[in-house]
């Protein structure tokens, strides 16, 4: 594993208690930052706070309430004394069924979360990294937001968003010292698994070159450099993860 120098940093991961936010939080605590675990799950965080060794705390906070959202911002900054790094990787894969089936609430309730949250953190956090003068913002996208899978207009509509609201993002802060920037994964085994029929699994392996899912490792090894200080020029970009899959 390189060694990414994140001492002194302090860092905010939604959705940072399980899956590939745990895989996140774990990378940035070995790298020597401190972390704020934002996710709705107290259980599941308390929990994934026992496990880890390193300076965190946890916040449980539903991203989908800007207000929620902005009173955590303001704990993590007592706490910590400030956020330089904010992951925006909360998020749900909801149904899997056509557009013309899909059901309004539940494509209300993917948007809000996956897109919705991530301008909420966004919002809550930017602020502050413009007056201390830096930062490092990653979001978590998907594959599903370049290409768009079939069953699941949805997501792919919400991570095309975040697609979107980084290359936004990253142009308005383009001025500062602050690094907009957002990764494409294809899936990884991790609970959101659960969420999908078996149908729409295999249809995502059968589409990637490499023959097998992202691992949360391998997700984990690019956001911590994307949130290093070595990260200095580059904004409003899109890294790919997909095992080759991509085709822009």
């Amino acid at each position: 594993m390189n060694q990414i120098d994140l001492k002194g940093r302090r860092a905010v991961v939604t959705g940072g208690a399980q899956g590939i936010g745990l895989a996140i939080t774990k990378r940035l605590l070995l790298s020597g930052a401190s972390v704020a675990v934002w996710d709705a799950d107290a259980g599941v965080t308390r929990k994934a706070l026992e496990e880890l060794s390193g300076q965190t705390i946890g916040v449980p906070v539903d991203v989908t309430d800007y207000n929620a959202v902005a009173t955590a911002e303001k704990k993590t900054v007592e706490a910590l004394g400030g956020i330089d790094i904010l992951v925006c990787n909360a998020g749900i894969a909801g149904m899997n069924t056509t557009v013309a089936e899909y059901p309004v609430e539940e494509w209300k309730r993917v948007i809000d979360i996956d897109l919705n949250g991530v301008f909420h953190c966004c919002k809550a956090v930017v602020p502050g990294m413009v007056a201390r003068g830096y930062g490092r913002i990653v979001n978590t996208a998907s594959i599903a937001g370049k290409e768009g899978n079939p069953n699941a207009g949805a997501y792919s509509a919400a991570k095309a968003g975040v697609i979107a609201l980084t290359k936004s993002l990253g142009k308005e802060l383009a001025s500062h010292d602050i690094a907009v920037n957002c990764i494409t994964p294809a899936a990884a085994k991790t609970r959101i698994f659960d969420q999908m029929t078996q149908t729409h699994i295999d249809y995502m392996l059968q589409k990637i070159p490499r023959g097998r899912f992202v691992q949360v490792e391998e997700i984990a090894s690019m956001v911590a450099w994307l949130a290093s200080a070595e990260n200095s020029f580059t904004t409003g970009a899109v890294f790919d993860l997909s095992g080759g899959r991509a085709t822009y």
